[in-house]
């Protein structure tokens, strides 16, 4: 975020403070309660955001050199990303062209060359297969027609992107994509930032649920008195969207003491929790001193519950215990804040719809993050893009 946009949000904060307000939406709105437990409508996201929508895979620091790979199934969709030989970052359908095994599991580095555990047959970090173990008799065969199946694949300013379907004639255009917001992240300087941790959670809650929990603070006096309710302004925050996606500026109480600084001096970014939601399933939290990001999929097809990769990135690696410590404790706080206290409440809403005690929930005026992503979200799939 460049210095001017903090000094603008900064301007917006302190004027909200003074006048005990909040960013308002031009009016309330009610979802019907059926976005969150339908089958047909989990099926038309999936088709719709989880197939054709790039997605955030994670950042660069996962894929440091050459040959090193991560592997993916959340979408539902096998999928492989790896910086080949040249540096560039592909993503491939992780199934082998042979008899469609699995090529590789989890994460590392490859070495020079994929080796799929059944039959042994060798791909290369561009997809190609190289070499037909012995005792395979395949005359004529076009070996390269048997390369692996390429996704559109992107990396732009730290955070690397994959559309989940094959299409060859998808050019990924990362800054259309993100609809004016891609300067502001290159600000942040990702691309720098270490991968320390990831944890996968499971819950029984639909996973917009679990985006709808970072998207308002008028919860936070409540749910969260105990744990960071007392570090923010409770009900206080700042919105702006950019096409579907958005950012939310939460002030933490720190930020009064910029009053008795000179605007040239304004740091916004210590002072606030930064949430962005990259549309449509990642939610990423500038924390000051971190980078976390929450990337959050259906689980098969089940309607009500909901797969969660939680990543921790942070500007330097932690090389001493006492590193590891701080940085554990930051991850502690935030399982504890939003997994033990956000959650089992979502899991509550989900499992009260099957009473269908309302027909639709109301979204207050200063609830405007909550309203715009669900809003893109019906729009996406009324739409098919």
């Amino acid at each position: 975020m460049d210095h001017a946009t903090q000094v603008r949000l900064t301007r917006e904060v302190l004027a909200h403070l003074d006048a005990r307000t909040t960013t308002l939406a031009p009016s309330i709105m009610y979802q019907a309660t059926s976005v969150y437990d339908s089958p047909e409508r989990l099926r038309q996201e999936k088709e719709t955001l989880f197939r054709h929508y790039p997605l955030v895979m994670g950042l660069s620091s996962q894929l440091q050199g050459p040959g090193d790979f991560l592997t993916d199934d959340f979408t539902g969709v096998p999928i492989v990303v790896v910086r080949d030989g040249d540096g560039l970052v592909r993503a491939f359908l992780n199934v082998c062209q042979h008899r469609g095994a699995r090529v590789v599991e989890g994460c590392g580095n490859t070495g020079r060359a994929f080796t799929c555990p059944y039959h042994a047959w060798n791909f290369d970090s561009t997809g190609k297969l190289v070499t037909i173990s012995r005792g395979g008799n395949f005359e004529g065969m076009d070996k390269e027609v048997r390369s692996l199946v390429e996704l559109p694949a992107k990396e732009r300013d730290g955070l690397i992107w994959v559309v989940p379907t094959p299409n060859t004639d998808t050019k990924l255009d990362i800054d259309t994509h993100l609809a004016g917001l891609g300067a502001e992240l290159a600000n942040y300087g990702m691309s720098g930032y270490h991968h320390h941790e990831t944890r996968v959670l499971q819950r029984k809650l639909n996973w917009k649920i679990v985006i709808d929990t970072f998207l308002e603070p008028y919860h936070f006096a409540f749910l969260h008195a105990d744990t960071v309710g007392p570090i923010f302004f409770p009900n206080l925050c700042l919105f702006e969207a950019f096409g579907p996606h958005l950012r939310e500026t939460l002030p933490r109480r720190t930020i009064e003491t910029l009053r008795a600084r000179p605007e040239a001096e304004w740091n916004l970014i210590p002072h606030t929790a930064l949430v962005y939601v990259l549309f449509p399933n990642t939610v990423l939290v500038m924390q000051g001193d971190h980078v976390e990001t929450w990337r959050v999929f259906p689980k098969a097809d089940k309607v009500g519950e909901c797969v969660m990769y939680l990543d921790f990135f942070v500007p330097e690696p932690a090389t001493t215990e006492s590193a590891w410590r701080h940085w554990d404790r930051n991850m502690d706080l935030t399982i504890r804040t939003v997994a033990d206290e956000d959650f089992p409440v979502g899991e509550g809403i989900q499992s009260g719809l099957a009473a269908r005690a309302q027909s639709d929930m109301v979204f207050g005026r200063n609830e405007p993050a909550l309203a715009h992503f669900e809003r893109s979200v019906t729009e996406a799939v009324a739409t098919g893009r």
